[in-house]
């Protein structure tokens, strides 16, 4: 009886074209950032303008690994996945953190420490701010995508809690990058202004090394996201009272007695409900007011792609 109430099998269907247009966007602004990036540092001699490109470079990468997520996690269940791929994203977005961490944020540190150690006076300053100019231009561009889609997502929360509620890391991922680029970019002007105006080269490799700490403060947040959702985050508190409040409603059902739930992708969760029935109940009945159950709820929340209900006491 159980198997024919609940285990059919669900469609599934991943909205994730709007994260990839976004994450195409950063990823060809970042390419052409990048490239002008180290052909300004292959004049100029600048630590913060090598590590501004590398900064874009390993964000170019950090998005064709997000792609590389999205696509592995829209694959249809087989055999030796049978709940899916969803969370493909998840760790993949985890190795962005750990990317970001490891190759953006130390060799740029690396570079900061190494100017600081053998100062070289900057040279052909027009290059690093035309550079730097088009850079922030490119950065806010490559932000817009993201911004609206977290925006929409955000609603009326704080900045932050929104970021930590967030269940797509391919937005807030993006996101955070594409603020990190703006802030580096801002920081690489100061060094190098700064350095030019009180002939300070060394301000450069301090430029540098802040650089890196953004990319290394970036990459942690990421990172601790990631394994939230690696780990399994369930649905808001709010989202559980209303799924509650719509089984205890119907007709059939006593009271809800326990329930599970995980985000097993972005757009995807499955959720168990042990129920407290009427006793009079017939299999029938049973049956068609768990089929009605399910559907009421998938048609208030559609995230909820797998429903098991089962009666208990």
């Amino acid at each position: 009886m159980k198997k024919e109430a609940v285990n059919k099998k669900p469609e599934r269907q991943r909205s994730g074209s709007s994260s990839r247009v976004s994450i195409y966007v950063a990823l060809t602004t970042d390419l052409i950032i990048a490239l002008t990036k180290f052909v300004a540092a292959a004049f100029t001699n600048s630590s913060a303008m090598v590590s501004e490109g590398i900064h874009s470079m390993i964000d170019s990468i950090n998005e064709i690994l997000l792609l590389v997520g999205i696509a592995k996690s829209e694959k249809p269940p087989d055999e030796k996945r049978p709940f899916g791929y969803g969370r493909e994203l998840y760790f993949w977005s985890f190795m962005v953190s750990v990317l970001l961490f490891c190759l953006g944020g130390s060799v740029a540190f690396y570079q900061g420490i190494d100017q600081l150690r053998h100062p070289v006076q900057l040279q052909d300053l027009f290059w690093n701010y035309a550079v730097l100019g088009i850079s922030l231009i490119f950065n806010i561009v490559s932000l817009i995508p993201p911004w609206k889609i977290f925006k929409k997502e955000r609603g009326k929360l704080p900045f932050w809690q929104a970021i930590r509620r967030s269940k797509d890391p391919a937005v807030f991922t993006v996101l955070l990058e594409d603020v990190g680029g703006l802030l580096g970019v801002l920081i690489a002007f100061s060094g190098i202004g700064l350095g030019h105006a009180f002939n300070m080269p060394y301000l450069d490799g301090v430029a540098s090394i802040l650089i890196g700490i953004v990319l290394m403060t970036v990459s942690v947040i990421l990172a601790i996201e990631s394994r939230s959702l690696l780990m399994g985050e369930t649905p808001a508190r709010k989202t559980l009272i209303e799924i509650i409040r719509i089984t205890e409603k119907d007709p059939a059902v006593k009271k809800v007695i326990r329930h599970f739930s995980i985000y097993l992708a972005p757009d995807e969760i499955v959720l168990q409900l042990i129920a407290a029935f009427k006793e009079d109940l017939s299999t029938e009945l049973l049956v068609e007011s768990i089929e009605r159950i399910k559907r009421a709820i998938q048609k208030k929340f559609p995230r909820v792609k797998q429903i098991f209900i089962e009666p208990g006491v």
